[in-house]
């Protein structure tokens, strides 16, 4: 296993809590015509090969566990190439892995902490 492996390849998704996701919703669509939907706000996007991808906004409610371990009111996710192998060598570096893999028909999914308890989703998606 190689530790130059590929790492981060681009953001997934930006997370965050509010005491009332809907009302925050209705702000940001209002002020900054930001389509927020049931899940957030997906934005397409292509890379520089052409690759189709999606960057993920979401709101979450102030009580949400999701972000456990972590008591901060954000997450961030991020997109990698070879989510199993990467886990592997974060940690062999020492890296708090949180859980384990979860695979789903979109994509895989992982997280870690980083040095200040920010919880990190790693994404790798499918197709």
């Amino acid at each position: 296993m190689s530790k130059d492996i590929k790492r981060v390849t681009g953001i997934g998704g930006v997370f965050f809590k509010s005491e009332n996701p809907k009302q925050m919703s209705e702000w940001y669509k209002t002020h900054l015509g930001i389509p927020v939907g049931d899940y957030g706000w997906s934005f397409e996007w292509k890379d520089k090969e052409g690759n189709d991808g999606m960057t993920q906004w979401t709101i979450f409610d102030a009580n949400s566990k999701y972000f456990n371990p972590s008591e901060k009111p954000f997450m961030m996710n991020y997109r990698v190439d070879n989510l199993e192998e990467l886990l592997k060598v974060l940690k062999e570096e020492g890296v708090t892995v949180v859980g384990e893999m979860e695979r789903y028909d979109y994509g895989n999914f992982g997280w870690v902490l980083d040095p200040d308890g920010n919880k990190i989703e790693l994404w790798e998606p499918k197709g």
